[in-house]
């Protein structure tokens, strides 16, 4: 097996076979590096404005080293500052280790050690005996350092560069504007988890990233129908969406998961399908609206009816039942739905994987003291009536089937044994599908970009 020069974004489109090494998972200088060179260089999604809705509300988001407090300040503001005392460094809000971050509601942030005091904008307020430093502080040297911060569909997201770097539109680029459609900002938490797992943080989210172990991984889902992948890159970002192997197959049965299942009545597969996997993926990828609906198509459909009446119906069904419960559908073009496929990954660490009324979400950081190690999360999103949004807080969750759901726990039972297995003196170097794994590809590529090592390079 040989290699040459780095891949470019014609490479990824022409599904040029690539490969690359193991380094950005085992190493420990490379996760040094990346306190430096990665997580200081991008936006990053922090949290979700519904942890945040009254004035003074606050969470903590730790990545690497750094512990940040995001705040709301006014009705229409929130603010960023990193989580440090100007004084002597102390942490102001103590975030315990197996905890995924802190939430609260102060006029104010107290340090515990000699109680200088800031205000929700991040001013010191109080310095005992300020006089003892015969007028050398200065408003500068005593508030909060601050980091930029913006929202997009409900997401948090905070940014460590100054103020010249690219806005989080620019950053987000098409999959913003294709994403923006799905409003994910009217959703909200159904439940959301949170593992410390024995593996790399990018060998984590790689596994969600791609559909093509679908086959052998949760091989108890192809009863219901094909998975079938395809990759996408868009810049920093990419999707993946289900395909047909030959166009004579294309049906199109659907490349979201909301789509028909494999079976001579449609009516009836299409039932089973969205009905595993809701039930199987922890009861998230659909709603329960949904998979009533899909109940009823044997029942409201007659015998023989197309797969194409049959997804008409039931996305028409479903849209009626939500929108008797207070639940208005948001109105997305065809040729945005097909744009938009299955799922995204948003570099470097966020996954959405996204319906008209829900979203199922991943996402994993590296530990802060161990390569071997991440904080892996996954969350459900929905669209309820209001008022009836469920209170949610993040719930640490050994990775078992019973925490999880049987899908999930099938990721689980992988991750681990593939970030072992990359230590191997016979393992020579990753070969991903250059059709249905363009995604993991594309995050090397861009990954090399702020590493400056370690790029995929083209096999021949």
């Amino acid at each position: 097996m040989t290699a040459n020069s780095n891949i470019t974004p014609n490479d990824l489109d022409a599904e040029r076979p690539v490969t690359y090494g193991t380094e950005a998972f085992l190493s420990a200088d490379y996760a040094k590096a990346e306190k430096e060179l990665l997580w200081p260089r991008v936006w990053q999604m922090a949290g979700r404005e519904e942890d945040i809705p009254n004035v003074g509300d606050y969470f903590t988001y730790d990545i690497c080293d750094d512990s940040i407090i995001i705040v709301r300040t006014a009705a229409d503001k929130i603010k960023a500052f990193y989580n440090v005392c100007a004084h002597r460094g102390r942490q102001l809000i103590d975030v315990p280790a197996d905890q995924n971050g802190v939430r609260g509601n102060t006029r104010n942030f107290i340090c515990g050690f000699h109680g200088w005091t800031y205000d929700i904008d991040g001013r010191n307020s109080y310095i005992l005996d300020e006089d003892d430093w015969h007028g050398a502080l200065n408003t500068e040297c005593t508030s909060l350092t601050p980091l930029r911060v913006d929202t997009w569909g409900g997401f948090i997201y905070i940014d460590q560069r100054e103020e010249e770097a690219e806005t989080l539109a620019e950053y987000l680029g098409d999959a913003g504007r294709i994403l923006s459609h799905f409003e994910f900002e009217k959703m909200r938490y159904k439940w959301r988890q949170y593992c410390v797992y024995p593996a790399n943080w990018k060998t984590a989210i790689e596994a969600f990233m791609e559909p093509y172990h679908t086959t052998a991984t949760h091989h108890q889902l192809t009863a219901f129908a094909e998975f079938y992948a395809y990759s996408k890159q868009y810049g920093l970002h990419s999707v993946s969406g289900f395909d047909q192997r030959k166009s004579a197959e294309a049906t199109s049965q659907g490349g979201s998961v909301s789509r028909a299942g494999k079976g001579a009545d449609p009516r009836i597969s299409t039932y089973e399908l969205a009905y595993e996997n809701y039930t199987t993926i922890n009861y998230s990828a659909s709603t329960d609206t949904l998979i009533a609906a899909a109940a009823r198509l044997k029942d409201e459909l007659p015998e023989g009816s197309s797969i194409a009446d049959v997804m008409s119906h039931w996305m028409t069904s479903a849209k009626a039942d939500d929108a008797a419960r207070g639940v208005i559908w948001p109105d997305i073009p065809a040729e945005v739905m097909a744009e938009a496929g299955l799922a995204w990954t948003l570099f470097p660490n966020q996954n959405i994987l996204q319906g008209v009324t829900f979203a199922l979400c991943y996402r994993s950081r590296p530990h802060p003291t161990d390569v071997d190690q991440c904080i892996f999360e996954a969350y459900a999103l929905e669209r309820y009536p209001e008022g009836e949004e469920p209170d949610t807080e993040w719930v640490l969750a050994a990775p078992t089937e019973e925490k999880w759901g049987k899908v999930l726990a099938q990721d689980f039972a992988n991750m681990k044994w593939v970030h072992k297995g990359m230590k191997s003196r016979g393992f020579k170097g990753a070969l991903p599908n250059p059709h249905q794994e363009q995604k993991i590809i594309n995050a090397h590529r861009n990954l090399a970009e702020f590493m400056g090592r370690g790029a995929p390079t083209l096999l021949r």
